[in-house]
């Protein structure tokens, strides 16, 4: 069965199926790349326990970045945020995103 929460015509933002959810890529609000992790994060977290998991259970991690040159601003912030020993697999790339103001998309897979 396939479970689909917060759907709309383009993408649901959950899709759950045999114990993993798939998060819909996360933006944040704020003028840094710190600022705007720090609040896509909270997004994913809240997506998370909306689906029943936790950043605890994250299997896989996809992280778009703008520009590159801002990769240890983001890890900083992310390095604080994933839970010791519960690191996903993770891969982190330049993209040109949906916005010009936006510096970092997060797209995020878990168990449930």
């Amino acid at each position: 069965m396939i479970e689909r929460i917060h759907t709309g015509t383009r993408m649901s933002k959950i899709v759950k199926h045999n114990g993993v959810a798939y998060l819909c890529g996360q933006v944040g609000d704020g003028a840094t790349v710190a600022e705007q992790t720090m609040d896509c994060l909270s997004r994913v977290e809240a997506l998370l326990a909306q689906a029943g998991s936790s950043p605890q259970q994250m299997l896989q991690a996809v992280i778009w970045l703008a520009d590159m040159a801002d990769f240890d601003e983001m890890n900083a912030v992310w390095d604080a945020w994933v839970p010791e020993g519960h690191a996903p697999a993770r891969a982190c790339g330049e993209a040109k995103l949906a916005q010009p103001d936006l510096k970092v998309e997060i797209i995020v897979t878990a168990a449930c």
